[in-house]
């Protein structure tokens, strides 16, 4: 299910879920405990997975939600990759650049809690980045790819997870054209997978469209949504 475009965020999140759920509580209200005084429980800090094909917006959504969220409980983990910079990235903000025997080194120490090749390039999450967040009771925030969520999702089941859905294919493919970092076999490529990812976005709590320049939007669904699950506090307590 997708969240509409013009929808209110604090009244669509808990609809876009996949399968049926109790109703949550609106976002802002205050959980009262058994003799109706407000409860005061601790923050259960979650892993919060932002998923979805290449050229969706994933590095632009975290990037509004670094700028117009500062809640200090959000911790964007850093992605590993070996793919080269591109312009205007920045070493251990967008991504933290390895090479590919630097990469092998840390897979092979179980240093990543998940570890893919995509588009010839290997990307990983660092598993220390993760639990070091957890532990200080704040969410971990991985921006990855499709099959790296699936990976995730197998050892963390309590996890979060949040496709974000282009709002067309054309436009999705434009965005691909417009890096100018893929030759034209290569952008068939993405294409193609593109598709099959497109497809698994059932398995995934929530859907959001990211509307062709509304990323603002689509950061305060996100946190809409991270916020409505804070209130519901039904998901465990992830260990990774």
């Amino acid at each position: 299910m997708t969240v509409p475009p013009d929808a209110d965020p604090a009244s669509t999140a808990g609809s876009v879920r996949a399968g049926p759920e109790e109703s949550a509580p609106a976002v802002g209200a205050v959980p009262l405990d058994a003799g109706g005084a407000a409860a005061v429980d601790p923050l259960t800090p979650m892993l919060v997975i932002i998923s979805g094909p290449s050229g969706v917006g994933k590095d632009t959504i975290i990037a509004a939600l670094q700028k117009t969220s500062h809640r200090p409980e959000y911790h964007y983990v850093v992605t590993c990759t070996t793919r080269p910079p591109r312009a205007g990235e920045v070493d251990g903000v967008n991504y933290t650049f390895v090479s590919l025997p630097e990469f092998r080194a840390m897979r092979d120490a179980d240093e990543l809690l998940e570890a893919n090749e995509v588009h010839g390039n290997w990307y990983g999450t660092p598993r220390a980045g993760v639990r070091d967040a957890l532990r200080r009771g704040q969410h971990a925030i991985l921006k990855i790819d499709v099959q790296g969520a699936e990976a995730v999702k197998r050892r963390a089941p309590e996890a979060l997870l949040i496709f974000v859905l282009p709002p067309s294919m054309e436009t999705l493919v434009e965005h691909l054209k417009a890096r100018r970092t893929e030759s034209a076999e290569q952008l068939e490529i993405r294409q193609r997978n593109a598709a099959l990812e497109l497809a698994r976005k059932d398995d995934y709590d929530y859907v959001v469209v990211n509307e062709e320049g509304r990323v603002d939007v689509t950061a305060r669904r996100i946190e809409e949504i991270i916020t409505q699950e804070e209130l519901r506090g039904t998901r465990g307590r992830v260990t990774v």
